[in-house]
């Protein structure tokens, strides 16, 4: 759950369409994919991500209807702090108001990105996931600065949030703490549209309309 700034809880978690979406591209290309979370606690879509802000109905039925084929991988994921990512071709975070309330500030999490950050192995993160990396830290000096410092990203921006009546009350936004990071944000001149952002093995997408293009960049790299 998560305080927003009328006071009011608001339940979290990944947006449907940035799982969904990807997953199936991954799948129909013969990858093979294992889902993680914190503590292997089963992932919530965020509500909005099924309803309108989920698209038109016709796409909300076939990502519902996806996610519905996975769910039992959806059900018993693997722990994170599990996972050995040097074991993987590809590190994914899909998004969803879910990361700005745990991993942002998850220290697994933050070890497993800098990690994979400094193996030069492809690492992706869709709309606010990510977010992710705001936890990322030197595990020699937690005051130097942030591993990804200096690298080009893109993630949901303070614009497309303002447009939904909910994003005007999250307690902050992913386009100002990045600045805090010292990454370079970028973003769609037009919201909403897909936007993303590649910087050297570091892989991101703005929002949910960038599911599909981010995957298939992903799936083009790395075959």
């Amino acid at each position: 759950m998560w305080e927003l700034t009328d006071g009011t809880r608001h339940p979290t978690g990944y947006w449907a369409e940035e799982l969904a979406m990807p997953h199936r591209i991954f799948s129909e290309a013969g990858w093979s994919i294992d889902i993680a979370t914190p503590g292997g606690v089963a992932p919530t879509a965020e509500r909005f991500s099924l309803g309108i802000a989920g698209g038109m109905p016709g796409h909300r039925r076939r990502i519902t209807a996806y996610l519905d084929t996975i769910a039992a991988d959806l059900t018993h994921p693997i722990p994170l702090d599990r996972v050995d990512e040097t074991q993987y071709d590809l590190v994914f975070y899909p998004g969803g108001h879910g990361v700005m309330v745990d991993l942002a500030f998850d220290e697994t999490s933050s070890s497993l990105l800098t990690r994979r950050l400094r193996s030069g192995k492809p690492l992706a993160l869709l709309g606010h996931g990510v977010a992710a990396i705001l936890a990322a830290k030197n595990p020699h000096n937690p005051r130097a600065p942030s591993p990804f410092a200096d690298y080009q990203v893109t993630g949901a921006s303070t614009v497309e949030e303002k447009l939904n009546p909910f994003g005007r009350k999250i307690p902050w936004y992913l386009e100002d703490r990045l600045a805090e990071i010292d990454v370079y944000y970028h973003k769609a001149r037009i919201p909403f549209r897909p936007f993303i952002v590649q910087d050297r093995h570091l892989y991101t997408g703005q929002n949910p309309a960038s599911s599909e293009a981010l995957a298939h960049c992903l799936l083009d790299d790395i075959g």
